[in-house]
């Protein structure tokens, strides 16, 4: 049976630690102290020395407990392996001196051979550099803003498209064990979750009361949060908002949509004037007629119409033209 993904969760556990300010105080005290028992202590001096020594450094290796906190900073305690909580509350503070401050390593890059005019040795190869990933992780809100991806609409037709990401760590835990970079994750899985929102949808002109990625901002922008939360959860992190920055046909069928948009502005606007033209004609027609200004027959009212039609509908200026015969001559 496929194992349950929720169970290999690793869930934030708050924890409470010491205050830094008596524990601080309190080392250096007796760091001084030690100092003074080497003059003025009983016993030997080599043993009196050598016991101040083991002291001392026993407190710099107490000391290397502090730390400190800012606001909306968090920390994750680790020891041997086994984590043991969260830190939360910002200040300074004090925790076993054995809690680890990195929680592992990831390749960062390959950093360059050796360059022999600036001492280095003659074909010395670069080497794997590793990032460290710290235990104090930022709760702060963070902007991500996506590159232009190139990706096929639901039509099929490429479009540019790129959208800008407020996220945040909510869950320590999961953000540190969970994945193994969580900010690269959210990188990958924004740029996945844009990719599958603009394939979902056309990029215009849908059918009926179809949602488009030009025409429905805030729905398509509601659909792309709803992705990445799905897709982020894994992480701990949490999307507080999701725009479009950038929304355009790719550069190869570009100048062709642009046409296409041009003839259905043209054809909507012809439309337009039809039915306005229309309108006025019927009503020339049924004025004329209520207030008995001339009578008309069939093919008279046929030839008002159809010179009406020309005027209100032609895209140049008319040129009357005076008829001194009748229209049977």
């Amino acid at each position: 049976m496929p194992a349950d993904s929720s169970r290999d969760a690793t869930y934030e556990k708050p924890v409470e630690v010491m205050s830094g300010w008596p524990m601080l105080f309190i080392g250096l005290a007796l760091m001084l102290g030690a100092v003074v028992f080497v003059f003025v202590g009983p016993g030997l001096p080599p043993l009196r020395i050598l016991g101040a020594a083991l002291f001392e450094i026993f407190m710099v290796v107490m000391l290397t407990g502090l730390f400190s906190l800012q606001p909306n900073e968090a920390r994750v305690l680790i020891l041997f392996g086994s984590y043991k909580g969260t830190v939360r509350k910002s200040g300074f503070h004090w925790a076993s001196p054995f809690y680890a401050h990195n929680r592992g390593k990831i390749p960062w890059g390959v950093s360059p051979p050796a360059d022999p005019k600036a001492g280095g040795r003659v074909g010395a190869g670069g080497g794997i550099v590793y990032k460290p990933l710290k235990a104090t992780i930022s709760l702060r809100a963070r902007n991500f803003n996506s590159d232009k991806l190139k990706v096929n609409d639901k039509r099929g037709n490429p479009v540019e498209i790129a959208a800008v990401i407020v996220w945040r760590v909510d869950d320590t835990a999961q953000a540190a064990f969970d994945v193994e970079d969580f900010e690269s994750y959210v990188t990958v899985q924004s740029e996945s979750a844009i990719r599958y929102i603009a394939s979902a949808y056309a990029y215009d002109y849908g059918e009926d009361d179809e949602v488009t990625l030009r025409g429905g901002g805030d729905e398509v922008s509601h659909e792309l949060k709803k992705e990445l939360e799905k897709r982020l959860a894994k992480a701990g992190c949490v999307v507080d908002e999701a725009r479009l920055t950038h929304l355009a046909y790719a550069p190869e069928i570009a100048h062709a949509m642009l046409r296409r948009q041009q003839a259905e502005a043209v054809i909507a606007a012809r439309q337009k004037i039809v039915l306005g033209a229309v309108s006025m004609v019927d009503m020339a027609l049924r004025e004329l007629d209520v207030k008995q200004v001339v009578k008309l027959d069939e093919e008279r009212k046929a030839a008002m119409v159809s010179n009406l039609l020309v005027v209100l509908c032609g895209t140049a200026e008319a040129a009357p033209v005076i008829n001194t015969g009748t229209l049977y001559s």
